[in-house]
Protein backbone atom coordinates (compact mmCIF):
# COMPACT_ATOMS: atom_id res chain seq x y z
CA UNK A 1 0.00 0.00 0.00
CA UNK A 2 1.30 3.70 -0.46
CA UNK A 3 0.43 6.90 1.38
CA UNK A 4 1.43 9.74 0.67
CA UNK A 5 3.83 8.29 -1.88
CA UNK A 6 5.73 6.52 0.60
CA UNK A 7 5.35 2.62 -0.35
CA UNK A 8 4.54 0.53 3.00
CA UNK A 9 4.83 -3.55 1.39
CA UNK A 10 8.53 -3.39 1.77
CA UNK A 11 8.58 -1.34 5.02
CA UNK A 12 9.98 -3.79 7.66
CA UNK A 13 13.08 -4.62 4.95
CA UNK A 14 13.87 -1.06 4.90
CA UNK A 15 13.45 0.05 8.41
CA UNK A 16 15.19 0.81 10.78
CA UNK A 17 18.24 0.85 8.56
CA UNK A 18 21.64 -0.46 9.48
CA UNK A 19 22.55 2.18 11.90
CA UNK A 20 19.21 1.98 13.11
CA UNK A 21 17.37 4.89 11.77
CA UNK A 22 14.01 5.65 10.59
CA UNK A 23 14.54 8.69 8.47
CA UNK A 24 16.44 10.85 10.51
CA UNK A 25 15.00 9.37 13.60
CA UNK A 26 16.54 6.59 15.89
CA UNK A 27 20.48 6.04 15.71
CA UNK A 28 22.76 5.15 18.84
CA UNK A 29 23.55 8.58 20.28
CA UNK A 30 25.96 6.80 23.39
CA UNK A 31 29.43 6.00 24.37
CA UNK A 32 31.63 4.13 22.97
CA UNK A 33 31.85 1.81 26.03
CA UNK A 34 28.41 1.57 25.58
CA UNK A 35 28.06 1.16 21.83
CA UNK A 36 30.38 -2.04 22.33
CA UNK A 37 27.62 -3.12 23.82
CA UNK A 38 25.05 -2.80 21.85
CA UNK A 39 26.76 -4.09 18.75
CA UNK A 40 27.36 -7.61 20.67
CA UNK A 41 23.05 -7.53 21.48
CA UNK A 42 22.37 -6.29 17.75
CA UNK A 43 24.95 -9.10 16.52
CA UNK A 44 23.65 -11.78 18.94
CA UNK A 45 19.91 -10.65 17.77
CA UNK A 46 20.60 -11.12 14.12
CA UNK A 47 21.81 -14.27 14.61
CA UNK A 48 19.38 -15.55 17.26
CA UNK A 49 16.20 -14.18 15.42
CA UNK A 50 16.76 -16.04 12.45
CA UNK A 51 17.19 -19.02 14.12
CA UNK A 52 14.26 -21.79 13.83
CA UNK A 53 15.79 -23.09 17.44
CA UNK A 54 14.91 -19.17 18.84
CA UNK A 55 11.94 -18.91 17.18
CA UNK A 56 10.76 -22.36 18.18
CA UNK A 57 11.50 -21.63 21.60
CA UNK A 58 9.30 -17.76 21.55
CA UNK A 59 6.38 -19.63 20.62
CA UNK A 60 6.36 -22.35 22.88
CA UNK A 61 6.55 -19.78 25.73
CA UNK A 62 3.96 -17.76 24.12
CA UNK A 63 1.75 -20.62 24.02
CA UNK A 64 2.56 -22.72 27.13
CA UNK A 65 3.12 -19.82 29.41
CA UNK A 66 2.07 -16.63 28.15
CA UNK A 67 -1.44 -17.66 26.85
CA UNK A 68 -1.09 -16.39 23.78
CA UNK A 69 -3.03 -15.72 21.58
CA UNK A 70 -4.49 -13.37 23.48
CA UNK A 71 -8.52 -13.14 22.53
CA UNK A 72 -10.53 -10.06 20.69
CA UNK A 73 -13.69 -8.69 22.98
CA UNK A 74 -16.34 -7.55 21.06
CA UNK A 75 -18.03 -4.46 23.40
CA UNK A 76 -21.32 -4.91 22.65
CA UNK A 77 -23.15 -2.71 25.29
CA UNK A 78 -20.74 0.01 24.69
CA UNK A 79 -21.33 0.03 21.38
CA UNK A 80 -24.47 0.26 21.70
CA UNK A 81 -24.38 3.26 23.80
CA UNK A 82 -22.71 5.12 21.13
CA UNK A 83 -24.32 4.47 17.91
CA UNK A 84 -23.81 2.55 15.25
CA UNK A 85 -20.18 1.74 15.35
CA UNK A 86 -18.69 -1.46 16.50
CA UNK A 87 -15.73 -1.64 18.70
CA UNK A 88 -13.45 -4.17 19.67
CA UNK A 89 -10.73 -4.80 21.99
CA UNK A 90 -7.86 -6.82 21.58
CA UNK A 91 -6.69 -8.59 25.03
CA UNK A 92 -3.35 -8.27 26.11
CA UNK A 93 -4.66 -7.53 29.64
CA UNK A 94 -5.10 -11.01 29.36
CA UNK A 95 -1.83 -11.58 28.31
CA UNK A 96 0.30 -13.37 31.36
CA UNK A 97 1.09 -10.45 34.20
CA UNK A 98 -1.69 -8.51 33.00
CA UNK A 99 -0.34 -6.79 29.76
CA UNK A 100 1.69 -6.52 26.20
CA UNK A 101 5.29 -5.78 28.28
CA UNK A 102 5.63 -9.98 28.82
CA UNK A 103 5.86 -9.92 24.70
CA UNK A 104 9.23 -8.22 24.54
CA UNK A 105 10.53 -9.45 28.25
CA UNK A 106 10.71 -12.99 27.46
CA UNK A 107 12.58 -12.26 24.32
CA UNK A 108 15.19 -9.92 25.86
CA UNK A 109 15.27 -12.17 28.29
CA UNK A 110 15.93 -15.33 25.83
CA UNK A 111 18.74 -13.36 24.29
CA UNK A 112 20.28 -12.80 27.66
CA UNK A 113 20.41 -16.60 28.40
CA UNK A 114 21.81 -16.93 24.59
CA UNK A 115 24.61 -14.42 25.31
CA UNK A 116 25.81 -16.14 28.62
CA UNK A 117 24.67 -13.03 31.18
CA UNK A 118 23.26 -13.68 34.37
CA UNK A 119 21.70 -9.81 34.98
CA UNK A 120 18.54 -7.93 33.42
CA UNK A 121 18.53 -4.72 34.36
CA UNK A 122 15.62 -2.04 33.48
CA UNK A 123 13.41 0.70 34.45
CA UNK A 124 9.74 0.98 34.57
CA UNK A 125 6.81 3.64 35.16
CA UNK A 126 3.39 2.17 35.64
CA UNK A 127 5.54 -1.04 37.06
CA UNK A 128 4.42 -3.69 33.91
CA UNK A 129 7.72 -3.80 32.28
CA UNK A 130 9.10 -4.02 36.03
CA UNK A 131 6.72 -6.83 36.84
CA UNK A 132 7.25 -8.85 33.59
CA UNK A 133 10.79 -8.63 33.29
CA UNK A 134 11.10 -10.38 36.78
CA UNK A 135 8.87 -12.56 35.56
CA UNK A 136 10.80 -13.82 32.78
CA UNK A 137 13.98 -13.00 35.12
CA UNK A 138 12.58 -16.12 37.16
CA UNK A 139 11.26 -18.03 34.35
CA UNK A 140 15.01 -18.27 33.19
CA UNK A 141 16.99 -17.99 36.56
CA UNK A 142 18.75 -14.61 35.96
CA UNK A 143 19.36 -11.57 38.64
CA UNK A 144 17.01 -8.95 37.84
CA UNK A 145 17.40 -5.13 38.67
CA UNK A 146 14.36 -3.02 38.38
CA UNK A 147 14.60 0.93 38.75
CA UNK A 148 11.76 2.72 39.47
CA UNK A 149 10.77 6.58 40.59
CA UNK A 150 9.91 6.85 44.42
CA UNK A 151 6.72 9.12 42.86
CA UNK A 152 5.33 5.80 40.84
CA UNK A 153 6.56 3.47 43.67
CA UNK A 154 3.93 4.87 45.72
CA UNK A 155 1.21 4.93 43.28
CA UNK A 156 1.92 1.12 41.96
CA UNK A 157 2.43 -0.32 45.52
CA UNK A 158 0.75 -3.80 43.77
CA UNK A 159 3.02 -4.13 41.33
CA UNK A 160 6.20 -3.12 43.65
CA UNK A 161 4.81 -6.23 45.47
CA UNK A 162 4.82 -8.32 42.78
CA UNK A 163 7.97 -7.74 41.41
CA UNK A 164 9.38 -7.94 44.94
CA UNK A 165 7.83 -12.08 44.99
CA UNK A 166 9.23 -12.62 42.12
CA UNK A 167 12.72 -12.26 43.49
CA UNK A 168 13.57 -9.01 41.67
CA UNK A 169 15.57 -6.03 43.44
CA UNK A 170 13.68 -2.98 43.21
CA UNK A 171 15.88 0.32 43.50
CA UNK A 172 13.86 3.62 44.12
CA UNK A 173 14.85 6.36 42.18
CA UNK A 174 14.52 9.56 44.21
CA UNK A 175 16.02 11.78 41.67
CA UNK A 176 14.23 15.13 39.60
CA UNK A 177 10.45 14.36 39.50
CA UNK A 178 11.18 10.30 40.68
CA UNK A 179 9.03 9.16 37.64
CA UNK A 180 10.16 7.49 34.48
CA UNK A 181 12.53 9.57 32.82
CA UNK A 182 14.71 9.48 36.51
CA UNK A 183 14.26 5.70 36.11
CA UNK A 184 15.98 5.23 32.82
CA UNK A 185 18.51 7.66 33.48
CA UNK A 186 19.57 5.39 36.92
CA UNK A 187 18.90 2.33 35.02
CA UNK A 188 21.57 3.57 32.12
CA UNK A 189 24.00 4.66 34.05
CA UNK A 190 24.06 0.99 36.43
CA UNK A 191 24.13 -1.03 32.99
CA UNK A 192 27.00 1.47 31.60
CA UNK A 193 28.62 0.05 35.15
CA UNK A 194 27.83 -3.57 34.56
CA UNK A 195 27.43 -4.39 31.14
CA UNK A 196 29.70 -7.49 30.27
CA UNK A 197 27.80 -9.71 32.98
CA UNK A 198 24.13 -7.64 32.15
CA UNK A 199 21.96 -7.00 29.62
CA UNK A 200 19.76 -4.09 29.70
CA UNK A 201 15.86 -4.66 28.88
CA UNK A 202 14.64 -1.55 27.75
CA UNK A 203 10.83 -1.12 28.12
CA UNK A 204 9.70 0.38 25.00
CA UNK A 205 10.56 1.35 21.36
CA UNK A 206 12.71 3.74 22.96
CA UNK A 207 16.68 3.97 23.48
CA UNK A 208 19.65 3.16 21.25
CA UNK A 209 19.21 0.98 18.37
CA UNK A 210 18.63 -2.17 18.23
CA UNK A 211 15.91 -1.51 21.04
CA UNK A 212 13.43 0.06 19.32
CA UNK A 213 13.83 -2.45 16.72
CA UNK A 214 13.75 -5.56 18.83
CA UNK A 215 10.97 -4.76 20.79
CA UNK A 216 8.59 -3.79 17.95
CA UNK A 217 9.63 -6.95 16.74
CA UNK A 218 8.95 -9.16 19.55
CA UNK A 219 5.80 -6.76 20.22
CA UNK A 220 4.56 -7.15 16.66
CA UNK A 221 2.75 -11.01 17.58
CA UNK A 222 -0.28 -8.19 18.76
CA UNK A 223 -0.95 -7.09 15.23
CA UNK A 224 -0.01 -10.00 13.54
CA UNK A 225 -2.71 -11.77 15.86
CA UNK A 226 -5.20 -9.28 16.02
CA UNK A 227 -5.61 -8.45 12.45
CA UNK A 228 -6.04 -12.17 11.50
CA UNK A 229 -8.46 -12.68 14.74
CA UNK A 230 -10.57 -9.93 13.32
CA UNK A 231 -10.73 -10.99 9.77
CA UNK A 232 -11.99 -14.44 11.07
CA UNK A 233 -14.44 -12.55 13.38
CA UNK A 234 -15.82 -10.30 10.91
CA UNK A 235 -14.51 -11.02 7.49
CA UNK A 236 -12.84 -7.71 6.91
CA UNK A 237 -10.78 -5.62 8.35
CA UNK A 238 -11.18 -2.83 10.98
CA UNK A 239 -11.82 1.11 10.32
CA UNK A 240 -9.83 2.18 12.64
CA UNK A 241 -7.11 1.12 14.88
CA UNK A 242 -6.22 2.94 18.42
CA UNK A 243 -3.61 2.23 20.97
CA UNK A 244 -2.00 4.41 23.60
CA UNK A 245 1.88 6.34 22.98
CA UNK A 246 4.03 6.80 26.07
CA UNK A 247 7.42 5.13 24.70
CA UNK A 248 5.12 3.36 22.31
CA UNK A 249 5.84 -0.54 22.58
CA UNK A 250 2.13 -1.55 22.99
CA UNK A 251 1.16 0.72 19.82
CA UNK A 252 4.05 -0.46 17.36
CA UNK A 253 3.06 -3.79 18.39
CA UNK A 254 -0.53 -3.21 17.02
CA UNK A 255 0.43 -0.94 14.50
CA UNK A 256 2.77 -3.35 12.76
CA UNK A 257 -0.13 -5.74 11.65
CA UNK A 258 -1.58 -2.68 9.75
CA UNK A 259 0.43 -0.69 8.37
CA UNK A 260 0.41 -2.27 4.93
CA UNK A 261 -3.60 -1.86 5.06
CA UNK A 262 -6.16 0.84 4.12
CA UNK A 263 -6.90 0.97 7.84
CA UNK A 264 -7.16 4.35 9.67
CA UNK A 265 -4.36 4.51 13.00
CA UNK A 266 -4.11 6.46 15.64
CA UNK A 267 -1.64 6.44 18.62
CA UNK A 268 -3.05 8.42 21.40
CA UNK A 269 -1.16 10.74 23.92
CA UNK A 270 -1.92 11.56 27.50
CA UNK A 271 -2.66 15.33 27.57
CA UNK A 272 -3.22 15.41 31.38
CA UNK A 273 -4.18 18.25 33.03
CA UNK A 274 -4.00 20.68 29.92
CA UNK A 275 -1.64 21.67 26.78
CA UNK A 276 0.86 23.94 29.56
CA UNK A 277 4.59 22.59 29.76
CA UNK A 278 4.44 20.32 32.62
CA UNK A 279 0.98 19.54 32.24
CA UNK A 280 0.85 16.46 30.12
CA UNK A 281 3.14 14.08 27.72
CA UNK A 282 2.18 14.90 24.61
CA UNK A 283 5.37 14.91 23.22
CA UNK A 284 4.81 14.08 19.17
CA UNK A 285 1.50 16.43 19.55
CA UNK A 286 3.81 19.21 21.48
CA UNK A 287 7.12 18.74 20.90
CA UNK A 288 10.29 18.89 18.67
CA UNK A 289 13.58 17.21 17.59
CA UNK A 290 15.84 15.88 19.88
CA UNK A 291 18.41 13.44 21.23
CA UNK A 292 17.56 11.69 25.18
CA UNK A 293 18.83 8.52 26.60
CA UNK A 294 20.82 7.85 23.56
CA UNK A 295 18.56 8.00 20.25
CA UNK A 296 17.03 11.06 17.96
CA UNK A 297 12.77 11.62 17.90
CA UNK A 298 10.45 13.88 18.87
CA UNK A 299 10.80 15.19 22.56
CA UNK A 300 9.46 17.94 25.29
CA UNK A 301 11.60 20.20 26.10
CA UNK A 302 12.45 22.87 29.03
CA UNK A 303 13.98 26.74 27.95
CA UNK A 304 17.56 24.95 28.00
CA UNK A 305 16.46 22.67 25.24
CA UNK A 306 16.68 19.70 27.83
CA UNK A 307 13.75 17.05 28.57
CA UNK A 308 10.73 18.64 30.01
CA UNK A 309 9.37 17.83 33.16
CA UNK A 310 5.69 15.90 31.89
CA UNK A 311 2.99 14.37 33.88
CA UNK A 312 -0.13 11.86 32.92
CA UNK A 313 -2.26 10.30 35.30
CA UNK A 314 -0.80 7.27 33.78
CA UNK A 315 2.81 6.27 35.30
CA UNK A 316 3.44 4.13 32.01
CA UNK A 317 3.09 6.89 29.80
CA UNK A 318 4.74 10.21 31.47
CA UNK A 319 7.79 10.42 29.45
CA UNK A 320 8.94 13.10 27.78
CA UNK A 321 9.55 11.98 23.91
CA UNK A 322 8.52 8.42 22.11
CA UNK A 323 10.15 6.01 20.16
CA UNK A 324 11.61 6.88 16.98
CA UNK A 325 9.49 5.01 14.90
CA UNK A 326 6.54 6.84 16.04
CA UNK A 327 8.16 9.94 15.09
CA UNK A 328 8.85 8.77 11.65
CA UNK A 329 5.31 7.32 11.40
CA UNK A 330 4.25 10.85 12.49
CA UNK A 331 5.82 12.38 9.54
CA UNK A 332 4.79 10.54 7.10
CA UNK A 333 1.54 11.00 7.92
CA UNK A 334 0.38 7.20 8.02
CA UNK A 335 -0.60 7.21 12.05
CA UNK A 336 -2.83 10.23 13.20
CA UNK A 337 -0.89 11.08 16.80
CA UNK A 338 -4.05 12.86 18.83
CA UNK A 339 -4.36 13.64 22.51
CA UNK A 340 -6.73 12.25 25.39
CA UNK A 341 -6.88 13.95 28.87
CA UNK A 342 -7.18 12.86 32.36
CA UNK A 343 -10.94 13.73 32.25
CA UNK A 344 -11.65 11.53 29.42
CA UNK A 345 -9.58 8.91 30.45
CA UNK A 346 -10.93 8.15 34.12
CA UNK A 347 -14.74 7.99 32.53
CA UNK A 348 -13.62 5.08 30.02
CA UNK A 349 -11.71 3.57 32.53
CA UNK A 350 -15.18 3.55 34.33
CA UNK A 351 -17.13 3.24 30.92
CA UNK A 352 -15.30 0.13 30.35
CA UNK A 353 -15.92 -1.57 33.63
CA UNK A 354 -19.36 -1.18 34.22
CA UNK A 355 -20.28 -1.86 30.44
CA UNK A 356 -18.09 -4.25 29.45
CA UNK A 357 -16.80 -6.35 32.84
CA UNK A 358 -13.09 -5.04 32.02
CA UNK A 359 -11.39 -2.98 34.17
CA UNK A 360 -8.57 -1.63 32.01
CA UNK A 361 -5.15 0.02 32.52
CA UNK A 362 -5.26 3.74 33.01
CA UNK A 363 -3.03 3.63 30.03
CA UNK A 364 -4.97 1.72 28.05
CA UNK A 365 -7.98 3.51 29.02
CA UNK A 366 -6.78 6.74 26.76
CA UNK A 367 -7.12 4.56 24.01
CA UNK A 368 -10.52 3.37 25.07
CA UNK A 369 -11.57 6.93 25.88
CA UNK A 370 -10.11 7.94 21.73
CA UNK A 371 -11.99 5.00 20.52
CA UNK A 372 -15.33 6.40 22.16
CA UNK A 373 -14.57 9.75 21.11
CA UNK A 374 -13.96 8.16 17.26
CA UNK A 375 -17.13 6.05 17.33
CA UNK A 376 -19.44 9.15 17.94
CA UNK A 377 -17.36 11.21 15.28
CA UNK A 378 -17.69 8.32 12.24
CA UNK A 379 -21.54 7.41 12.74
CA UNK A 380 -20.68 3.71 11.07
CA UNK A 381 -17.83 1.40 10.84
CA UNK A 382 -15.41 -0.55 13.18
CA UNK A 383 -12.73 0.22 15.87
CA UNK A 384 -9.97 -1.87 17.10
CA UNK A 385 -8.58 -0.69 20.43
CA UNK A 386 -5.65 -1.95 22.21
CA UNK A 387 -6.38 -2.95 25.26
CA UNK A 388 -2.66 -3.16 26.69
CA UNK A 389 -3.29 -4.07 30.56
CA UNK A 390 -5.59 -4.77 33.12
CA UNK A 391 -5.92 -2.47 35.84
CA UNK A 392 -5.45 -4.34 38.99
CA UNK A 393 -2.34 -1.66 39.51
CA UNK A 394 -4.24 1.47 39.51
CA UNK A 395 -7.54 0.57 41.61
CA UNK A 396 -6.16 1.66 44.67
CA UNK A 397 -5.29 5.19 43.24
CA UNK A 398 -8.19 5.42 41.23
CA UNK A 399 -10.14 4.82 44.76
CA UNK A 400 -8.17 6.99 46.55
CA UNK A 401 -8.00 9.85 44.01
CA UNK A 402 -11.59 10.02 42.06
CA UNK A 403 -13.74 7.64 44.33
CA UNK A 404 -16.18 5.34 43.24
CA UNK A 405 -18.27 6.98 40.39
Amino acid sequence: MKHNNFEFDTYFKNYPDKDGFFGKYGGSYITEDLKKAMDEITEAYFTICKSSRFIGELRRIRKEFQGRPTPISYLERLSKSLGNVQLYVKREDLNHTGAHKLNHCMGEALLAKYMGKKKVIAETGAGQHGVALATAAAYFGLECDIYMGAVDIKKQAPNVARMKILGANVVEVTDGLATLKEAVDAAFAAYSRDYKDSIYCIGSVVGPHPFPMMVRDFQSVVGIEAREQFLEMTGELPDAVVACVGGGSNAMGMFSGFLNDPVDIYGIEPLGRGTALGDHAASLKYGTEGVMHGFNSIMLKDENGEPAPVYSVASGLDYPSSGPEHAFLHDLGRVKYDVINDDETIDAFFSLSRMEGIIPAIESAHAVAYGIKLAKQMGRGSVLINLSGRGDKDMDYIIEKYGIR
